[in-house]
């Protein structure tokens, strides 16, 4: 479990760092509540818009791609937890958007990374 951990992790700082690339601040990492976890928050201040992002990292596609990782329930909770984060704060965001990173990293090779903004 510690490395699917580390993995995450991993792939999570690299989504951070191309997230930052892209001209978007981050103010929020693995955010949690009772209904579950947001990986990454951040502001696209070019569009005014809050983005919550999915990061999805696998090691292979034993277990499906990155993206098919985000099924409807994963949608369904993430919305959930989205709406909780803008109520915990006096946010004054009116557009969201929904992006989701899948990387795949198999060992010993260099991470392939796909973003798909708006992915739901």
């Amino acid at each position: 479990m510690a490395q699917k951990d580390e993995l995450g992790r991993r792939g999570e700082d690299l989504a951070v760092a191309m997230l930052q690339d892209q001209g978007l601040v981050v103010v929020d990492r693995n955010w949690r509540c009772r209904h579950g976890e947001m990986d990454i928050v951040a502001v696209d201040h070019a569009r005014s818009t809050i983005v919550f992002c999915e990061v999805k990292t696998r090691s292979g596609d034993g277990f499906g791609t990155p993206f098919e990782a985000v099924n409807q329930a994963k949608r369904r909770r993430l919305r959930t937890v989205a709406a909780a984060w803008l109520a915990d704060r006096s946010s004054p965001w009116v557009r969201t958007r929904f992006d989701v990173v899948g990387i795949r990293w198999r060992a010993g090779e260099e991470p392939t990374v796909e973003h798909r903004a708006e992915a739901f």
